[in-house]
């Protein structure tokens, strides 16, 4: 660690719990260089052994980063990995040339890994081979400590008091050679995240807070893999505009058109065809090509042959028999939109409305922000199919079966409890 890291890191906590400071705090330090400089790519087998010796042979947490091309490509897969620990230095590795970093994630099987957002990162970790057993999550822990900004730049700035150069955020990281400004980037990203780690728990310590957030960060190791999505093709954006059952079998063979050609180019559906471009085409239902290609995001830039291709899709949905249409909105498991309590279950909305302003008070109370207290489809759930006998322990097994953390449920059932019992007014 350099003199100027020392200092600020004997500052600690400059922003404590997300309150403001009594004397504004000093200007943050740039972060300008990796303490062992900008390493070598990792990108073949051989290096890749060097790596996995020397942080098996370290100690401490791990820091660990994934930038991904999003926008770029199809998927979400990983294009780098940034590795932090004690006694190994940083590493950057490249899933390209080493698509299988299994060896990797054993090596480091039994440390603690430090992540910043890691539901964003695991997935794409998982598919290349390296699956956390213990993991903290910086972004995480700010949240339950009451930080208002909990990206990685505002924390480190508050609370480490250096400033982290955040400009190659949105790159397209499956470029290569991958340029030394982006490399500058990524290792700076892991430089300071055992240091924000030590921080943060130090914080979480004293408001009491540790418990649950080491409930937290084992939930987020432990969780399975999600499920793939039912029907995608409804999350297409303007979707609200589509009313017609017709309309929606447009969207849905747009959607499974793109997507297909998108895999197989390795590029975002994005770049094939605009969201918009598909919902147009689905309210107007062109009859031929020419009328295609009248529509915003269809003529500009696109040859016959592809005019074609999607005129096919739009032909095949005009051509379904009504019984093969897709059905509006989707099947929904459990109660239906808070907005339609009042007319199904007067009652229901009256429990849900003290529920709300209970958990409201309550996150306030303890410095957090509401959805971290309690997962609101869970609050749904429970007010619109209450138990017959509210009792504190019949609604924390409720709780309990909805997944809610023994933190939150311990929290919550009281007020919870209390809510259901309110009479409507």
């Amino acid at each position: 660690m350099t003199d100027a890291q020392e200092t600020a890191a004997e500052t600690t906590l400059r922003t404590t719990g997300g309150a403001p400071p009594d004397d504004l705090p000093p200007a943050p330090v740039p972060l300008l260089e990796p303490r062992e400089g900008i390493p070598p790519v990792t990108a073949d087998a051989d290096a890749l052994a060097g790596v996995i010796a020397a942080f098996a042979a370290g100690h401490g947490p791990v820091a660990v980063d994934a930038e991904r091309a999003s926008g770029y490509r199809y998927g979400q897969r990983a294009y780098l990995v940034q590795l932090r620990r004690a006694g190994a230095g940083t590493a950057l590795i490249d899933p390209v040339g080493c698509p299988d970093l299994s060896g990797l994630g054993a090596a480091i099987a039994d440390a603690e890994w430090v992540l910043h957002a890691a539901t964003q990162d695991l997935p794409c970790l998982r598919d290349i081979g390296m699956v956390p057993a213990r993991i903290f999550d910086t972004e995480l822990a700010g949240r339950l400590a009451g930080f208002a900004r909990v990206g990685l730049g505002a924390m480190v700035e508050n609370i480490l008091g250096y400033a982290l150069e955040k400009g190659h955020s949105a790159v397209d990281w499956s470029t290569r050679p991958l340029p030394e400004p982006w490399l500058h980037y990524a290792a700076l990203d892991v430089e300071l995240l055992v240091d924000l780690r030590d921080a943060l728990e130090e914080e979480l310590e004293r408001q009491g807070k540790l418990d649950w957030a080491h409930q937290e960060f084992a939930a987020i190791a432990a969780a399975p893999p999600a499920p793939p999505r039912k029907d995608p093709w409804r999350r297409t954006s303007g979707m609200h505009k589509v009313r017609r059952r017709r309309q929606m079998a447009v969207v849905r063979e747009l959607w499974t058109a793109r997507d297909r050609i998108a895999q197989r180019r390795d590029v975002s559906p994005g770049k094939v065809l605009g969201d918009a471009a598909i919902i147009e085409a689905a309210l107007a239902l062109p009859g031929d090509v020419r009328a295609l290609a009248a529509l915003s995001g269809f003529g500009h830039r696109m040859n016959r042959r592809q005019l074609e291709q999607w005129q096919a899709a739009v032909d095949r949905a005009r051509a379904l028999p009504e019984s093969e249409l897709p059905q509006p909105g989707q099947p929904v498991a459990g109660p239906p939109p808070p907005r339609a309590w009042a007319d199904k279950d007067p009652a229901a909305a009256a429990r849900l409305a003290a529920a709300r302003a209970a958990v409201t008070q309550l996150a306030e109370q303890l410095n957090l922000p509401q959805e971290n207290l309690i997962a609101p489809d869970t609050v749904r759930r429970l007010c619109w199919e209450p138990p017959a006998e509210p009792t504190t322990e019949v609604v924390a097994s409720v709780l309990a079966g909805h997944g809610a953390r023994p933190w939150q449920i311990d929290q919550v059932t009281p007020v919870l409890t209390a809510a259901l019992l309110t009479p409507p007014a």
